[in-house]
């Protein structure tokens, strides 16, 4: 298997969603290609925008599925298997509405947390074993808002937090990448 990694970014396709606050998996992704080309191209094999190149020293995958959210578990599945790629070596980008924006977290296992993204992934892949980034986008406050708050865009301040925390979930992947989990976590948890 190796140590080939697989980062694929959660959101939905189509320049109608591009700025929405659940683009914010796609975002991360497009911060990683600023940083070091990743040259993404569209692979019907794998469901999505599809780059295999070396990463801050390290083999990766990344991947922006066009299934549309609710069908991520498919793309990152196909990925996978392609690849060969350890379910531990999978880190999935996506937003999280219960952290606030300007905040990001590392993390392995743990729920859905009713994110319908991560809910197919869990329905696709066999372990729950795999490495989460939660980029913070906030709550609306009412459940009833939540559809219309993540397919919507930020404020100006919120989305400049949003991209702020990306930025800085991008300086610590370097870190989780080479096999120092708790280096990257440090890092992004406890930046100012």
């Amino acid at each position: 298997m190796g140590n080939r990694w697989l980062i694929a970014g959660l959101g939905n396709p189509g320049s109608q969603y591009q700025r929405t606050r659940h683009n914010a998996g796609f975002w991360f992704v497009d911060e990683l290609d600023r940083i070091e080309a990743l040259n993404l191209r569209p692979n019907r094999k794998l469901h999505g925008l599809a780059a295999k190149t070396r990463w801050a020293d390290t083999d990766c995958v990344f991947l922006c599925p066009d299934t549309f959210m609710n069908e991520s578990g498919r793309a990152v599945r196909a990925t996978a298997d392609y690849y060969n790629i350890a379910t531990e070596n999978i880190l999935v980008a996506y937003d999280e509405l219960d952290l606030p924006p300007g905040t990001a977290r590392f993390k392995q296992v743990g729920g859905h947390g009713g994110h319908n993204g991560m809910r197919s992934i869990f329905a696709h892949l066999d372990s729950h074993n795999f490495w989460r980034l939660r980029i913070g986008i906030g709550h609306p406050g009412i459940r009833e808002a939540v559809t219309p708050w993540v397919l919507s865009r930020a404020s100006q301040l919120q989305e400049q937090a949003i991209i702020d925390a990306i930025q800085r979930a991008a300086g610590a992947l370097p870190s989780l990448l080479q096999g120092q989990p708790g280096e990257a976590m440090k890092q992004l948890h406890t930046a100012v």
